[in-house]
């Protein structure tokens, strides 16, 4: 809340601040004049025709109209983790891309289309980082048709809630009629504790190639399309972990890229019957141990964010969330 010298309340923000972090105070729509007050801090993504619209970190956007502000500044960008690795974002993006690779890209300016049959949100859509060479709604169009052209739905990939993130793409998707459909964390923390963990990995076994018992506890197989072994084979160092199971299909699996410093964590699946066996956390230990004799020291994974019992095995390991992603959709009007 911002208070001046007299004691009263004041918006120090204005349409030139988009692009900025503010915090506001403003009178909520269900409330009675001059009772109840909510807040709201986040890029400033807009200020049009007398609303504000600000993206919070979670991605969620809140629109405000002006007589509603009580109160407005600009505020620092959130502060640095106090533990585990450091990261910017564009880094992060980087390695996360590298960890799943399309079957086909093109860039576009500093974008890059991406394709693969339809498997997956992430190896088919559009990786906006920086800029692509044409006005956003042009680039936007130009992503639909190439889309359209391969018979697979237009997707945007764009990140909030750290520093240096794409809100403001965010907000850009939005007005050009593209829809938020998923959103996930991405979580960061130090490799050596998780390989310090004393997980039974023994009976983890580790391949450098994706077998059909594996792909058969994989939950994604049955609706893989013939891309899926290349894409589950792309990257830099490429592991894959399993548990023997019965009837030929593991109790547990998980797949982990070694790229320099990062090792990145993904497919980490286990039977529903064998849960609660610490079958994850061997999985986990026994990939981080390769990671780190490979030279990796820093760890990263994506989690959607109602997944609550991923969310706590991963607290658990010191992972803690760095930025949050998102897959737009082009809806057509």
């Amino acid at each position: 809340m911002e208070i001046t010298g007299g004691g009263r309340l004041e918006v120090r923000i204005t349409s030139a601040d988009v692009g900025k972090r503010v915090s506001v105070r403003y009178v909520t729509d269900s409330a009675e004049p001059g009772e109840k007050f909510t807040d709201a801090v986040g890029v400033l993504t807009s200020w049009e025709a007398g609303v504000l619209l600000i993206t919070r970190k979670s991605g969620e956007s809140v629109r405000i109209a002006e007589p509603r502000l009580v109160s407005g500044k600009v505020v620092p960008a959130a502060p640095a983790r106090r533990r585990g690795p450091s990261a910017t974002f564009a880094e992060l993006a980087r390695a996360t891309a590298r960890a799943w690779q399309p079957v086909e890209s093109e860039a576009l300016g500093e974008w890059t289309l991406r394709a693969a049959g339809g498997f997956t949100r992430r190896a088919n859509s559009v990786l906006a980082l920086g800029d692509p060479g044409l006005p956003v709604a042009e680039a936007l169009t130009h992503a639909r048709a190439w889309y359209a052209a391969r018979k697979l739905p237009a997707y945007v990939q764009a990140a909030t809630g750290a520093e240096g993130t794409q809100e403001l793409l965010c907000a850009a998707l939005d007005r050009h009629g593209w829809r938020r459909e998923v959103s996930a964390e991405v979580r960061i923390g130090a490799l050596a504790p998780i390989g310090d963990l004393d997980a039974g990995v023994s009976a983890v076994r580790l391949s450098r190639t994706v077998d059909e018992a594996w792909l058969r506890r994989y939950q994604r197989f049955e609706e893989a399309s013939p891309a899926v072994r290349s894409v589950l084979s792309s990257g830099p160092s490429v592991w894959f972990a399993s548990v023997a199971g019965t009837e030929g299909v593991p109790a547990a699996i998980g797949r982990c890229v070694v790229d320099g410093r990062w090792a990145g964590f993904m497919a980490v699946e286990v039977d529903p019957d064998q849960r609660r066996r610490g079958l994850a956390t061997s999985i986990m230990t026994a990939l981080a141990r390769q990671a780190l004799d490979e030279g990796a020291s820093a760890a990263w994974l994506q989690v959607e964010a109602d997944n609550d019992g991923a969310r706590a095995l991963y607290d658990g390991m010191g992972f803690a969330p760095h930025h949050h992603y998102h897959h737009y959709r082009w809806v057509e009007a």
